[in-house]
């Protein structure tokens, strides 16, 4: 579980994207898309990995639950959290959206 809790800090917050230099901005929007496109492909490699396992389990090729359950659970995790922070993204655009200036 620990694991899979670090897991979800490289998808929240990676380390690299701290490490952007600040002065050209075509480079932060690079980094942030490449930074976010990855954070997006480890979420569907978890939800793909979890698929397979589960698919195994009800051929009978893999005999340990425990893992196809702690896989499944670590997608389904991963998954919920990348949508809560699509919906505090969300919220904090329109935000800034509603604010007069």
């Amino acid at each position: 579980m620990v694991e899979n809790i670090n897991g979800l800090s490289k998808v929240i917050a990676p380390q690299s994207l701290r490490e952007v230099p600040l002065k050209n901005n075509s480079i932060k929007e690079q980094s942030f898309a490449a930074h976010l496109k990855s954070a997006i492909e480890h979420v569907d490699q978890l939800q793909k990995q979890s698929d397979v396992k589960t698919e195994q389990l009800v051929k009978g090729e893999v005999t340990d639950l425990h893992d196809v359950m702690i896989t499944a659970q670590k997608a389904s995790l991963t998954l919920e959290t990348t949508v809560q922070i699509q919906r505090k993204v969300i919220d904090a655009y329109n935000e800034i959206m509603r604010m007069q200036v």
